[in-house]
C-alpha cells in the first residue's frame, strides 16, 4: 500500500510514519511527506495517486481543502487534525476517517 502524508509538523510526520511501520500484515510504503498546499498540488500533478493519504487540515500555507479545489484527488483520505470543527467539510471530500491529534 502506497501512503502519502501531508502534514506540516515534522514531529507529527515522524509519529505517523512510526505508527504505520508497526502495522503488521501489510506492506506500507510512505511515498512522500509534504508540508504545504502548494507542494501537495504539485505532487498530485506529477505523481501516480497513492492508495491512501493522511492529511492534516491546517498546513503551512493554507487549508488542505484547497488541494481538492486545485487538483483531482480520488483516493481515500484520512484527516488527522487538532480541530474538530472541520469534520463535516472533510467528509464532503474523499475522507474515510477523521482522527483528532494526537493520533496513536
Amino acid at each position: 500500500m502506497k501512503v502519502l502524508i501531508i502534514e506540516d509538523e515534522r514531529f507529527a510526520q515522524e509519529e505517523l510514519c512510526r505508527f504505520l511501520e508497526q502495522i503488521k500484515g501489510y506492506e506500507i510504503e510512505v511515498v512522500g511527506c509534504l508540508e504545504s498546499v502548494e507542494d501537495s498540488i504539485n505532487w498530485f500533478g506529477s505523481n501516480q495517486e497513492p492508495d491512501l493519504v493522511f492529511m492534516d487540515i491546517q498546513l503551512s500555507d493554507g487549508l488542505s481543502f484547497e488541494i481538492f479545489n486545485a487538483t483531482s484527488v480520488t483516493c481515500p483520505v484520512i484527516f488527522t487534525t487538532a480541530f474538530e470543527n472541520y469534520a463535516i467539510q472533510a467528509f464532503k471530500v474523499n475522507s474515510i476517517d477523521y482522527l483528532l491529534k494526537p493520533v496513536g
